[in-house]
């Protein structure tokens, strides 16, 4: 029941966020156009900082795990491998929306809190977040300009297009540098961290609001075959797959938390943000988004009791 109780506590005042998008869109507060720019400055300034932020105040030497670090980045591969060739038999202008909805999950913030809830500490959770998180974004932004529905072919011009979008993506940048400035221990003085940290911390409640300002219940119907689809492979496939595999390896207590995090929490609202800024309608995303924020709460709290059950955790 404790676990039931911390899982919703962790997912409803986020699906109360996408809630309040709505009701402040019907009371006339927030419109389109401004849940857009919302939505732009999101993903241009308080995303990155908030990437920067987890990596920068990492101390990778005393922490590492080279077994488990790859373990997360070749799962997180594998699991783009399978939602992309799935996503070969859906329409073309659903793929890079239903691919990125499909496998990002919002580990960084509910490993951490969860890691931290059972066993006092998350010193392994910054280590699942090197091997999938950035490779989450990276992917994310190729899925997302190689699946654009303005693109009909992969010529030249696309795969231009496409790595320029990698190169100048601002979420990628917050990556690399917060990766650089943990690697050279450059300093972080308190004014310094507190302004990084204001600043990351508006990133999800604001991208929330305007994810649920511009959510159509209507256009979400039209979608919600899809939508179920990717929501359960987000929040029971992949644990059926690599939860059996981690096992297998060894991975117990904290680092088979880390990894079920990674595997089955929610799809992270910086997937809508990132799919409406490069093209995409974000219908699809947004429906998976709040339906896997509903449901993980209960999906978590279930994959954690059969782990319990087998003393794994």
């Amino acid at each position: 029941m404790e676990n039931l109780i911390f899982s919703l506590n962790a997912t409803v005042p986020v699906f109360t966020m996408i809630i309040l998008g709505i009701v402040f869109r019907k009371l006339g507060w927030i419109d389109q156009q401004f849940a857009a720019k919302m939505n732009k400055f999101v993903f241009l300034v308080p995303l990155p900082v908030l990437v920067f932020e987890d990596l920068a105040t990492l101390d990778f030497e005393k922490v590492w795990d080279t077994k488990f670090v790859l373990f997360c980045f070749f799962v997180t591969i594998a699991s783009i491998g399978i939602v992309t060739f799935i996503s070969l038999f859906i329409k073309k202008e659903n793929q890079g929306e239903f691919i990125q909805a499909s496998y990002r999950s919002s580990a960084a913030l509910l490993g951490i809190a969860l890691i931290q809830n059972i066993y006092g500490n998350a010193t392994i959770a910054p280590l699942m977040i090197i091997g999938s998180v950035p490779l989450y974004n990276i992917m994310a932004v190729v899925v997302l300009s190689l699946f654009s529905p303005e693109k009909r072919e992969l010529n030249k011009e696309v795969w231009k297009k496409t790595l320029k979008g990698i190169i100048t993506n601002p979420i990628l940048i917050g990556i690399v540098i917060g990766f650089l400035w943990s690697l050279f221990k450059l300093p972080m003085p308190a004014m310094l961290a507190k302004t990084v940290s204001s600043i990351g911390n508006i990133a999800t409640p604001m991208g929330l609001m305007a994810m649920g300002a511009t959510f159509s219940f209507k256009d979400a119907l039209g979608e919600i075959k899809l939508s179920i689809l990717a929501s359960f492979i987000k929040l029971f496939g992949f644990c059926m797959l690599f939860l059996p595999l981690a096992i297998y390896l060894g991975f117990v207590n904290e680092q088979l938390i880390a990894i079920l995090v990674m595997l089955g929490s929610a799809t992270t609202v910086s997937c809508f943000v990132m799919a409406k800024n490069m093209g995409h309608s974000g219908i699809l995303t947004s429906t998976v988004v709040m339906i896997t924020t509903l449901c993980s709460g209960f999906s978590i709290t279930m994959w954690l009791y059969i782990l319990k059950m087998f003393y794994l955790v």
